[in-house]
């Protein structure tokens, strides 16, 4: 089975089982390894928890010509808004240990205490416990977010670009 001639809706149910596996592989690492995430994390989370939605309402009704499009923007947009924040997250994490912001409050607080802006401010500030590196298989768990991105992003463009063969008439 050649994942370059999978359909669009096919690729698209394979992006959503994707992003339910890495919310999933999120979900065991916070409650079974004991990694606390981050505010940044779980926005990460919420770009994943977006694409995952597209891709699976993309698979489901599988549309033609614009409405591929719809979706694969959707999809987009989410990795997007994932991209940024896992490299905010990345750059965070090179900062020297002296520019390093100091641990804030967790995430439900923060939009609990302030307004929504002053939060998202707040969030994208970053804190300490964003620039904590733990590596997974080598390298930071914002840096495998990126990758993931990038590649859920590469699999939507090419499930809605690709023509499906011509069916022989009989």
């Amino acid at each position: 089975m050649n994942p370059l001639r999978w359909s669009y809706r096919v690729s698209f149910l394979f992006g959503f089982l994707i992003c339910a596996g890495l919310l999933g592989f999120a979900l065991y690492a916070e409650y079974q390894w004991g990694l606390e995430p981050c505010p940044l994390c779980i926005f990460q989370r919420i770009g994943f928890l977006f694409m995952a939605l597209f891709f699976l309402v993309g698979s489901v009704h599988g549309p033609r010509a614009g409405g591929r499009w719809f979706y694969t923007g959707l999809v987009l947009l989410g990795a997007l808004f994932g991209t940024a924040v896992a490299g905010r997250h990345l750059w965070i994490m090179t900062l020297p240990p002296d520019q390093v912001p100091a641990c804030g409050p967790n995430l439900a607080y923060m939009f609990d205490a302030f307004p929504f802006e002053k939060a998202l401010k707040m969030v994208f500030t970053g804190s300490g416990e964003c620039a904590k590196i733990q590596p997974i298989l080598g390298l930071p768990i914002p840096l495998w977010a990126l990758l993931w991105f990038v590649l859920l992003s590469i699999l939507a463009i090419r499930a809605t670009l690709h023509r499906a063969a011509p069916r022989l008439r009989r």
